[in-house]
């Protein structure tokens, strides 16, 4: 297939090399331009546990791209999604799409520009980052899915997603079509809440999920956000260790707690030991996806009448430690799980 990478960071980067290895039409666009510079120089380059290899795709910056395409996946961080898609609009044809491989709800902003008819879905697990211009390191493998975002539940999976699949098997052979891809992308709010409460800490994702007095702060915000998932009608899917069904408050007893042991199962056996959360906080002194991600979910549930305090608390903790005000530390998440009291 012939592919437009719309950001070709950790996880635009690592789909895009796996895709040209394989023999696909990739060109790829980020607005770093010693990015760019370095992929056109010397190559992007995988590293990690899984593979090892360089390609040579086409890279543009923004301002220097010609040409439309059927497919752009789009893989900018979440806050930047608006932006981007108004820039990319000229080069996608008028029977084309735009396939959502971000960390959000991100299919909502597409949409508003496109249209839904040119908006498709997908859910990426998969633990990557950037490492410096040319180079990302791929360090563990998840859940892949691809899948409509609107449209009747039983006209989800179209032609077009089939051959997504199919393409994208090409980077992980488990990659699979889905009639609920919400479902995913809900279950992973949840999850993702966990994310950014342990990257207000500098542990590990593992050893914070595994820190038993954090534990029920983390199923209360697992349980916020799911609460929110249900209101809109979504039913939430299983991914990678994370079981949505472990933390509904009917969940048999020790559900939640057997849960969070198989997620610090699957990130121990991940490279990458931190999320790209606490990445943007400690490394690259950046914005997170916070307020795309969580801060959406909040207005989402006041609009469902169900109320998100944790998930609220996790957007003003995070942007005090954005603006210097407060230090990752366990005194960050010991004021998160202070708004449980």
């Amino acid at each position: 297939m012939r592919f437009l990478v719309w950001g070709a960071g950790a996880i635009g980067g690592t789909l895009g090399a796996f895709l040209a290895r394989a023999g696909h039409d990739i060109t790829l666009v980020d607005a770093a331009t010693d990015h760019v510079d370095a992929i056109n120089a010397n190559g992007l380059r995988i590293t990690g546990p899984i593979a090892e290899f360089t390609v040579r795709p086409t890279a543009q910056p923004p301002d220097r791209l010609t040409g439309s395409w059927d497919t752009i996946i789009l893989a900018t961080k979440a806050h930047h999604t608006e932006t981007a898609v108004r820039a990319l609009l000229p080069h996608l044809t008028p029977a084309g799409c735009v396939v959502s491989a971000q960390n959000g709800l991100n299919e909502l902003a597409i949409a508003a520009v496109v249209g839904e008819a040119r908006t498709v879905g997908a859910f990426v697990n998969f633990g990557a980052d950037y490492l410096e211009p040319g180079s990302i390191l791929y360090g563990g493998r998840g859940t892949v899915m691809v899948g409509e975002a609107f449209g009747a539940p039983s006209q989800r999976i179209t032609p077009r997603t089939l051959a997504l699949r199919d393409a994208w098997r090409d980077f992980d052979d488990r990659a699979a079509a889905t009639a609920n891809i919400w479902g995913y992308l809900w279950a992973k709010e949840a999850y993702g809440a966990m994310l950014f409460a342990t990257a207000l800490t500098n542990e590990s994702i593992a050893d914070g999920l595994a820190r038993p007095e954090y534990r029920p702060l983390y199923i209360a915000l697992a349980r916020e956000i799911l609460a929110v998932t249900l209101a809109r009608g979504v039913h939430p899917e299983a991914f990678d260790g994370f079981d949505p069904a472990a933390y509904v408050p009917a969940a048999p007893a020790g559900a939640a707690e057997q849960a969070l042991d198989h997620l610090v199962a699957h990130n121990r056996k991940s490279a990458k030991t931190h999320s790209g959360i606490w990445r943007d906080l400690a490394v690259r002194k950046r914005p997170t996806e916070v307020d795309a991600q969580l801060g959406l979910v909040a207005v989402l549930g006041a609009e469902a009448g169900v109320p998100t305090p944790l998930t609220s608390a996790v957007v003003k903790l995070i942007h005090e430690i954005e603006r210097g005000e407060r230090p990752q530390s366990m005194e960050a998440l010991d004021a998160l799980a202070g708004v449980m009291t």
